[in-house]
């Protein structure tokens, strides 16, 4: 849960809520925005426009005003303005590096592919009670300027164990800042301070029960959670939720890639390294209209989904990004 520590740290003894326990939210505050963008209700029915922007607007500019605000103490100058001490430095981001960059091919060929040789993934071989997932995530939440030109966002790290009944427990890490450009990065440094240590082991957190369907394995049932009528940029989101919250058994894997593969505009790039610096192979999604790329970076060997981001177009930079670090069935917690 971003924010909760920093801020009773700052706040001190005015906190209002110092004595009281705040369970973290199961949903990213990245999540809820990205919801909040790209499902609208329209004449009784679901629309779910293919992408957004992971940047945030003027509605939600506000709530990130107000996070910078708290963030730094009452007596040091306002985000906007020069002069204040530098935050740590963090990363600056690079896009991916594609194999094809310049006029990629239709990425259907490919994936299908792929589908008839994936090989069974280590977990494939195994059981247990709880489905293990060891992910990283860029932007939770992501802050912006003023004039919407710089951008800073934490990056937190999740370790969820998770029952077929919902239950289970999850571990979040908050993770150094991280920006998108270099003028980002310097722009951000000037105006907020240091980020207060955090001392202590991160908290393990009781999930509660909830319904977890398995994903089906058939290409309609599949077509159908995919959203893939709603084209590339639905299907790219879709497909990082169901890596995120599942183990998917080969079969399954391999109808996701064909399914994939009779979605009209994914483009093959080839060759890539992940985040994580491990080979994969990728293919995006160019949607012009709203200046965004999606990126998905699958295992070569298995089909595992390893690498979900979003990028702008002009000029090239992330958006978000997410990375699996780890998927696994396990009888055992932390």
């Amino acid at each position: 849960m971003f924010g909760a520590a920093r801020t009773r740290t700052l706040l001190g003894p005015v906190d209002p809520a110092r004595d009281a326990a705040v369970a973290p939210s199961l949903v990213s505050a990245r999540e809820l925005i990205e919801r909040a963008g790209t499902t609208e209700m329209v004449a009784g029915r679901r629309r779910v426009h293919p992408t957004r922007r992971l940047v945030l607007t003027v509605g939600t500019l506000a709530v990130a005003a107000g996070a910078v605000a708290v963030l730094q103490p009452f007596d040091r100058p306002a985000p906007d303005a020069p002069g204040g001490p530098g935050v740590a430095a963090g990363l600056v981001l690079v896009p991916v590096a594609y194999q094809f960059d310049a006029d990629p091919p239709e990425a259907g060929p490919q994936l299908r592919a792929l589908a008839g040789k994936i090989k069974d993934a280590e977990y494939d071989h195994r059981g247990g009670r709880y489905m293990y997932h060891h992910t990283k995530l860029w932007g939770d939440p992501v802050m912006t300027s003023a004039d919407g030109r710089h951008h800073i966002a934490y990056a937190g790290e999740s370790k969820v164990w998770q029952a077929a009944d919902g239950t289970g427990s999850q571990i979040n890490i908050q993770l150094e800042p991280q920006y998108p450009d270099q003028e980002s990065q310097d722009y951000w440094r000037r105006r907020l301070d240091p980020a207060p240590a955090v001392a202590g082991t991160p908290a393990m957190i009781p999930l509660p029960p909830m319904e977890l369907t398995p994903p089906p394995a058939d290409a309609a049932g599949l077509r159908e959670l995919l959203k893939v009528e709603y084209g590339p940029g639905a299907a790219s989101k879709e497909v990082s939720t169901l890596y995120s919250r599942y183990v998917v058994p080969r079969a399954t894997r391999a109808e996701i890639l064909r399914v994939l593969a009779d979605v009209p505009g994914f483009r093959w790039r080839g060759k890539v390294t992940d985040r994580a610096g491990r080979d994969g192979v990728a293919v995006t999604f160019d949607d012009r209209e709203h200046d965004a790329q999606s990126l998905l970076i699958f295992n070569p060997k298995t089909g595992e989904l390893l690498a979900h981001e979003r990028l702008t177009l002009s000029p090239v930079r992330i958006s978000s990004y997410k990375v699996i670090l780890d998927a696994a069935w396990t009888d055992r917690v932390g």
